[in-house]
């Protein structure tokens, strides 16, 4: 099961670092995106980028390297230390270094970045439903972001990119990669609710073994999906899942790398699938199967 230490209710206190893929113009030379093609219209509710926020960036980059494969070109964004990291030719999600607090709190996480059409106008409209504001809007290299603190404390970023968002043969699911995007809510249907009228998402919700889930579709298809809280010593929150070949050995070498194994396969929980770890900072993400073949039949 989860660590309730893992996820313990605290407040946003990370200094918001929108940088990556969108914020590229802190680089001393913009990054070759010549692997890479976007779309001439966004793609509405893709996850089309995530941060993780670390307290050791150093550390960081060992084990997502050594879990991943990752090679890493470093850059800054406004005093932050920050490094994009690369699977072959794709840039697949950025590092941003914070400081470690004082009070024993860890603040590391993964932060995904939703498309919306407009950035102001998202932030508008979830201030209006009870979120509360992460950082406010502001223009970047590529384009334009903000975070918001849902209305139930889960934290997501909201970006406008102005070149276009990674297309879907760009982002295709891939061992090391980001595969899928889910947010634990205390309230399912009050947060689906909340991310229609904020990214424009249309939510449907189905009946699985383990329970109802709710998965919210933008364009292109489903992008997200909404899962019940399983304990409410855990705070809400947006998870990241990570392609992987064997979850149950790619779990070990997490551990091996001075990471921690929150949840192991079970067969119980969708068909022994998934593994859900921490990074040596605290990040929670999640290890998913996925293979050639998985693709094929999706």
């Amino acid at each position: 099961m989860l660590h309730a230490a893992s996820l313990r209710r605290t407040a946003f206190a990370v200094t918001f670092a929108a940088a990556g893929l969108i914020g590229a113009c802190t680089m001393a030379s913009r990054p070759d995106l010549s692997g890479m093609s976007f779309t001439s219209e966004p793609l509405i509710g893709k996850v089309i980028w995530c941060d993780l926020i670390t307290e050791d960036i150093d550390t960081a980059r060992r084990f997502y390297g050594g879990l991943f494969g990752w090679t890493f070109e470093e850059s800054s964004t406004r005093g932050n230390d920050y490094l994009l990291a690369r699977d072959g030719n794709v840039y697949v999600a950025g590092l941003v270094a914070i400081e470690r607090p004082g009070d024993g709190t860890h603040l590391s996480r993964w932060l995904p970045y939703v498309s919306v059409a407009d950035v102001d106008d998202a932030v508008e409209k979830s201030l209006a439903a009870g979120a509360r504001l992460a950082a406010p809007a502001r223009d970047v290299g590529l384009g334009r972001v903000a975070a918001i603190v849902d209305p139930q404390g889960a934290v997501i970023g909201l970006v406008r990119s102005a070149v276009g968002d990674p297309d879907d043969r760009t982002t295709a699911a891939a061992p090391g990669r980001v595969v899928w995007s889910e947010l634990l809510a205390d309230d399912p249907a009050a947060a689906a609710g909340f991310y229609r009228t904020v990214v424009g998402y249309t939510p449907r919700t189905v009946e699985r073994r383990r329970g109802a889930y709710t998965f919210l579709a933008g364009a292109g298809g489903d992008r997200a999906g909404i899962l019940a809280n399983p304990s409410k010593e855990w705070e809400p929150l947006w998870l990241t899942y990570f392609g992987v070949d064997d979850p149950r050995a790619a779990a070990a070498t997490a551990a091996e790398l001075g990471g921690h194994i929150v949840l192991e396969p079970s067969p119980g929980i969708r068909e022994g699938s998934m593994a859900v770890v921490t990074d040596p900072s605290g990040a929670v993400l999640v290890l998913q199967r996925w293979s050639v073949q998985q693709e094929a039949a999706q």
